[in-house]
């Protein structure tokens, strides 16, 4: 299986068998994203987020899947070659440094 890993960053898959870096490709699939103003409570604007197609997407590819981020994924429910990531694991600080899993939206 070809993974090809569509956020900025790598991805690292932690499990019992060892630890797995899926480096970032280089492109990233975004949700376009229009904020507008929809309120104005005591001088402070208030705006809503509103997410659109997503850009940077290839096209399906037998025997590829895509990681992409959550709003990426919710962007394009009718792909099922999309997953995210899961199952976080974190450090003693709680950062977030992997995941054990994918997931599909």
């Amino acid at each position: 299986m070809n993974i090809i890993n569509l956020t900025p960053h790598s991805i690292v898959i932690i499990s019992e068998s060892g630890t797995r870096t899926i480096p970032a490709s280089g492109s990233v699939a975004r949700a376009k994203t229009i904020r507008e103003q929809i309120d104005c409570i005591d001088g402070i604007p208030v705006f809503r987020t509103v997410f659109g197609e997503v850009e940077g997407l290839p096209e399906p590819a037998e025997g590829t899947i895509y990681i992409v981020s959550s709003l990426a994924a919710q962007g394009a429910k009718h792909r099922n070659d999309l997953y995210v990531t899961d199952d976080p694991v974190r450090d003693d600080e709680g950062r977030i440094i992997g995941c054990r899993a994918l997931g599909k939206i």
